[in-house]
Formats: structure tokens, sequence, C-alpha cells
């Protein structure tokens, strides 16, 4: 049997953020989804350096004994780096990523995994999360105080505890070894498609969606449908038994590499018609407008002067036309008049979107989207808890600055009460245990992995190690 990948691979900037931070990779033996992490100027930088140090392992030099040692291996340099380049330029100090890999080596895929990016796998139609999320939600349902169904609506749900940072603290990732099995399909995302996409969906999708492109494009497409306030990427890979294809229908084996860490890594969303494309839209082009009056009106470099034309030719001395002044105003209007048109919509939609943020100190009830259209603000807070950011703990605080969505006025209301006891009853806990308690291990996992081979060999990922600070 001789195996092989068939790969696709796509990112998307989405429809909320100024910037992808995702980093992807797709290659005849490597797959990665990186999901940087740490403001506008670091996530990007994080997350491109963890490709960088992982994409010299595409290739055939590594076996199946050491393919797992040389993707820790590769990981640990890629942390390396992350602190390199803090301590070079302190102003990304605080980026970080996570990473979730797969190295393939013959029939056998190593995989490494930190952060809460996924790896499912579909087997015989049914698809199975294979990676552990490693957020603070995640550890809640390991150790019983919520369900699975709760932590999807959590409002801490993206808070996460184990990444590749710039701190000079090595975090192992969970390790572990697979089989991959020919009619196999693997899918790698950031919480950008995961988050606001169902599982039942990811499964339909991937499970009637024959092409690899076709189905990366449709699952890139379905989070943005869905409003994924997050960037958005998606790797997905089919293993093929290269002896059962006819001759010069093998995958291709040219490399792709997508979001932040790609040439074309400032390229617009590509977001498709739907009431978040076209808020989106709305935002873009509204911005767009004024940025374009400003340069019009204030700007006299680009207008001729003194009669010549816009070539510096001043052989013609006859007197300049009188400049039409009207011009900029009316097709300024005429833009804002098509935008506002086909915008509306957008617009209303916007309004009808619910979010917990911070407004005067206090954790905040938000109608609208955390952004702005030109001088038009999409969101007003319209319920003040009375609860002050000042007396949470600092992570929650972060995790207000983010914003956190909802579904419904109702929701919001409820997220931000949740967000406020489950703060509350975490400090009222660590101030009663005794100094030196260790603190509590979630239990490891014992359930039979159905991507795991069947001799049972396969050695378990690595779930002990202690959670970074958020």
């Amino acid at each position: 049997m001789n195996i092989a990948l068939r790969y696709a691979a796509v990112s998307d900037v989405g429809l909320v953020r100024s910037n992808n931070q995702d980093s992807g990779y797709a290659g005849p033996h490597l797959l990665v989804v990186a999901d940087g992490m740490g403001g506008h100027a670091g996530g990007d930088v994080a997350s491109s350096l963890a490709i960088a140090a992982l994409a010299p392992l595409d290739g055939e030099s590594h076996g199946p004994d050491d393919a797992l040692s040389h993707l820790e291996s590769s990981i640990d340099s890629a942390r390396l780096d992350l602190v390199e380049r803090s301590e070079v330029t302190p102003e990304l100090a605080g980026m970080g990523t996570t990473v979730t890999a797969i190295l393939r080596s013959g029939n056998a895929l190593a995989m490494a995994h930190l952060g809460d990016s996924r790896a499912y796998l579909l087997r015989d139609g049914v698809l199975n999360q294979v990676t552990t999320d490693h957020t603070f939600v995640q550890h809640l349902v390991d150790t019983g105080r919520i369900t699975p169904e709760e932590a999807e609506y959590h409002p801490q749900r993206n808070v996460v505890m184990r990444v590749l940072g710039d701190f000079d603290v090595d975090l192992t990732p969970d390790m572990s070894v697979r089989e991959a099995r020919p009619g196999d399909r693997w899918m790698l995302c950031s919480d950008g498609l995961s988050g606001f996409v169902s599982i039942e969906t990811l499964e339909h999708t991937l499970s009637t969606v024959a092409d690899t492109d076709e189905c990366a494009d449709q699952l890139l497409q379905l989070a943005l449908r869905a409003g994924s306030t997050d960037n958005v990427t998606v790797v997905v890979a089919d293993v093929v038994d290269l002896d059962t294809l006819a001759d010069g229908a093998g995958p291709s084996t040219v490399p792709v590499v997508v979001g932040s860490a790609a040439i074309d890594r400032d390229r617009p969303t590509s977001a498709q018609d739907g009431p978040a494309a076209r808020a989106a839209t709305l935002v873009a082009a509204a911005s767009s407008a004024g940025e374009s009056t400003e340069v019009s009106a204030e700007d006299p470099a680009h207008a001729p002067q003194d009669g010549t034309d816009a070539t510096g030719d001043d052989s013609d001395v006859r007197p300049g036309k009188r400049p039409r002044r009207w011009i900029a105003p009316v097709v300024t209007i005429a833009i804002l008049a098509v935008v506002g048109a086909g915008g509306l919509y957008g617009y209303r939609w916007t309004q009808d979107q619910y979010y917990v943020g911070v407004s005067d100190g206090q954790v905040a009830v938000f109608r609208g989207i955390p952004t702005s259209a030109g001088p038009l603000t999409l969101s007003t807070p319209i319920e003040l808890t009375g609860d002050k950011v000042d007396d949470l703990p600092p992570y929650v605080v972060d995790r207000l600055t983010e914003t956190i969505s909802a579904t419904s006025f109702d929701d919001a209301r409820d997220r931000a009460a949740r967000l406020v006891a489950d703060a509350q009853a975490e400090t009222d806990t660590s101030t009663q245990e005794p100094a030196g308690t260790a603190a509590t291990t979630p239990p490891a996992d014992t359930t039979t992995d159905p991507a795991a081979p069947a001799d049972g060999t396969v050695p378990p990922e690595t779930t002990t190690d202690p959670p970074a600070a958020p």
C-alpha cells in the first residue's frame, strides 16, 4: 500500500477582524493550522513563525519511528523563535499561537496539538473530534462542572490555557501517532470555523463534498455565513492509496500556504452573499469612501497646479479651467447612496446582533457588532450589569475586551451573568485553597480514539502539562 495525501487549504480574514492572524499549511507530508493571538501586531507574526519552523518537515527525511520527535523538536524551535523575536521587538511581547499539526511518514501520522484549533477525522461517514481543546471551559467539562452542551455557549469558551508563546516556559504539546487509512478524511481548522458551525453541519459537508478544494471552500463560506467574528482557516486532506489510482490521477505535491504566512496575507474577505457579508461590505465601502473624500479635499498634491496637465507638461500656458469642486461631493454622495441601498439590509442585520463587552467600566450588553463604518458606530450599550470590571480576574477582563458574541438579547444577559458568577466562584475557590495545594489536573481521556490503530499500540496524548497563564 502506497499512502499519499490529497489536500486543500483556505484562510479568510473574516467579517470583523482587520487582519488575518491565522496561518495554514498543507503539503504531501505536513498539515498545520496556527491561530495567532497577541493583538494586531503580534498574532500574525506568531502564527507565521510557527509555520516557518514546521514547513521544513514536509519531506521524506524522517521515518515512522522518528516523525514524532522531529515534530516535537520543530515546535520547540518555533517557541524559541517567538522568544527571540519578542526580545528583539519588545512591542510583540505577549504574542502566541495555537498549533495543530499532522506529519505523515508512510502510513503513520504523527500529531501535535496546543490550544483550541482542532483536528477532526471523518471515517466511514462518522466525524469525530480527535484533539482536546486546551481551554478553561474544556477543563470545566473534564472536571464535571459543566456539560459539553453548556460549554458550547459558555462566555469563557475561548479562554485558552495552553499555547505556543513567547514566554520562556516549555509547554509540551499533546503528542500522538495515528494510522493513515485510505478513505479517511482529515480536517484541521481554527475556531473561526468550529466555534460557529455545528459538528452535524461539518459532518454533512465533509461527507457529501468529494473534492477537497471545493469542500474547504464550502466550509469557509459556512463559517462566514454563520457570522463568524474571527479569522477562519481550514485544511482538508484525504488519505489515498496511490496503487489504486489511474496513471496521472495522483494528488498534487505542491505545498499550499494560506493566511498570515502567505504572500497574499492582506487579501480581503471572500464572503459571498448573505446578511453578514452585506454588513461587512457596508463597513468596508463606507470606510473607503471616507478615506477617498479626505484625500481629495485635503491633499492638493493629487491635483494639477498652475494650469499644467498631469504629466507635468507646462508648454500650454493658457489659463486652466476652473476646477469642478462639485465633482468630489457628488461622487461621494453617489457612492454612499449605492452603498446605502446595497447595505441597508446588512445594517439591519447588525442591529439584530448582540454581544457582551465593557462600557463605563462595567460588564455591559451591546446591540450590534463591535466595529464601525466610518463615522457610524455599529453597536450601542443597551444594558449595564453594575458589575465593575476592576473586580474581575484579568483573563475575564481580556475576554470582555475581545467581546463575547450572543444569539439574542436574553442570551447576552445570561452570558454576562454566568461570566460574573463563574469568575466570582473561581475567586472564592482560590482564596479558600490552602497555600501550596497543587492545581487540579483534568482526568485523562480513556475513551477509544477512532483514529487509533487497531492493534492498540498508539501512544496516548499527553494531557498532564500545567495550563499556561491566560
